[in-house]
């Protein structure tokens, strides 16, 4: 029941996570690394850490290339980081409008509103938003590989720790067939040999 529960939750901070990456309002590589945590200290094993080691790399990895190719960017573009804020506060409050695709109108309409209320040109603000996205978009995909290698690192991992467990089980099932097997045979001669003294 453990091995199903952490499972179920590792898988769920997948989706949840990779969700987060393609629309930016939850830290999605963090997520993912929490819930392959939970999967590694629920099943145990070499398996569960090795693979845990392996996610953990991709989603630093993800974080500091989301960082590097989209923050630092931005800041050269000098877009404040609060402006990032109410776009996604707007894409949230887009979600609840229009569920779906409010999350992605949301975020584009609020951080274009903001940006015309600093630039005070359509045009300019326009440019600013088409721009913003686009290094945005950059990042996104770079962190959204690395968590699908991580997702292909964790399918393999429960793979692996499936496997083995049937074959554990099998192995259990051989050794007791092959113990009742030898109360059998033991059965037997003791029978044969009662019959050859005339005890039966």
């Amino acid at each position: 029941p453990v091995d199903i529960i952490v499972t179920i939750i590792a898988a769920l901070a997948f989706a949840v996570g990779i969700t987060g990456i393609v629309l930016p309002v939850l830290p999605g590589s963090f997520l993912i690394l929490i819930g392959m945590l939970v999967w590694a200290i629920g099943i145990g094993g070499w398996t569960g850490w090795v693979a845990f080691a392996l996610v953990a790399m991709f989603s630093i990895a993800g974080m500091a290339s989301s960082y590097v190719l989209t923050g630092r960017k931005l800041k050269q573009s000098e877009v404040p980081t609060w402006a990032i804020f109410v776009a996604i506060g707007c894409a949230v409050l887009g979600l609840f409008l229009i569920p779906g695709p409010g999350l992605l109108i949301g975020f584009i309409l609020g951080f274009f509103l903001v940006e015309l209320s600093r630039k005070r040109e359509f045009h300019d603000a326009l440019n600013s938003t088409l721009s913003t996205l686009k290094t945005l978009g950059i990042g996104i995909l770079v962190e959204l590989l690395l968590a699908m290698a991580s997702g292909t690192v964790f399918i393999v991992a429960l793979g692996i720790h499936l496997f083995s467990g049937l074959v554990s089980d099998r192995g259990g099932d051989d050794r007791q067939c092959f113990v009742l097997s030898e109360l059998h045979d033991l059965g037997r001669d003791l029978a044969e040999s009662n019959h050859r003294c005339g005890w039966s």
